[in-house]
């Protein structure tokens, strides 16, 4: 996978990169030559470790502005104006609608779609002056599934596509792309705690069945973030092994 020139000189923030898809992500970043800004609510310590030199690891609230302009800062003094912005951070608690409470709610809302608006103040001026950016929506593929329980969690992550979407046609004449991945179930410590006849339930519903690891969610996330990317915009790339068909 790794080609050192794809990213060479770009500054890359990658949100929720403690573990899993964020780490595999951030890893996959500074494999082909960007300087990486590792964000986690807790610092991202065996992220950082794992790149070396080419990173440096924030904790930060996503949903909070103050947290924003500290990554902002961190970025700045450490490696110069960020040119990618990968938001994979998400909070996904399960309830039922009668279960669910506005605290729940908003939280969610917070940390899944108002981070993805945070980050777009904070960094599209720069990214228009430098006339090159880069923003990559982390969503998921419950937003086409029949999943109970979880529609706080399916609106802002549908909340993502819409935002990447609209983000995309107001800087469009700048350089930037706006785009969303939505991978299905992957191999974290959360799906590893299903039993086995919940994941086969799932993997019944995949053309490939089995769970993705988070290395597979990469690929095209690397691709919308390079120059070979640039006449692609406010699109919606579902990567979960056929289980979200549409035709």
């Amino acid at each position: 996978m790794a080609n050192p020139g794809t990213h060479q000189n770009r500054v890359a923030v990658v949100t929720g990169s403690g573990r899993g898809i964020g780490a595999a992500i951030a890893i996959a970043l500074a494999s082909r030559g960007a300087k990486v800004v590792a964000v986690d609510l807790q610092p991202p310590t065996a992220t950082v470790a794992a790149i070396g030199p080419a990173a440096v690891g924030v904790a930060a609230d996503v949903s909070d502005p103050d947290g924003w302009s500290a990554i902002a800062r961190a970025a700045e003094q450490a490696f110069g104006n960020v040119d990618i912005v990968v938001n994979n951070a998400a909070y996904y608690p399960n309830h039922s609608i009668e279960d669910l409470d506005l605290e729940t709610w908003r939280k969610t809302m917070s940390v899944n779609l108002d981070a993805q608006f945070l980050s777009a103040k904070q960094f599209v001026p720069g990214m228009r002056r430098n006339q090159w950016g880069r923003f990559v929506g982390i969503s998921s593929n419950s937003i086409g599934l029949t999943v109970k329980g979880m529609s706080h969690y399916i609106a802002s992550k549908m909340g993502i596509v819409g935002f990447m979407r609209g983000l995309a046609n107001d800087v469009a004449n700048d350089g930037i792309t706006c785009n969303a991945v939505l991978p299905g179930l992957t191999h974290t410590v959360a799906t590893e705690a299903q039993g086995e006849e919940q994941r086969r339930a799932t993997w019944q519903a995949q053309a490939i069945q089995r769970f993705a690891e988070p290395e597979e969610i990469v690929g095209p996330v690397l691709f919308l973030t390079t120059d070979d990317a640039a006449f692609m915009t406010g699109q919606a790339l579902v990567v979960d092994g056929g289980q979200y068909r549409v035709g």
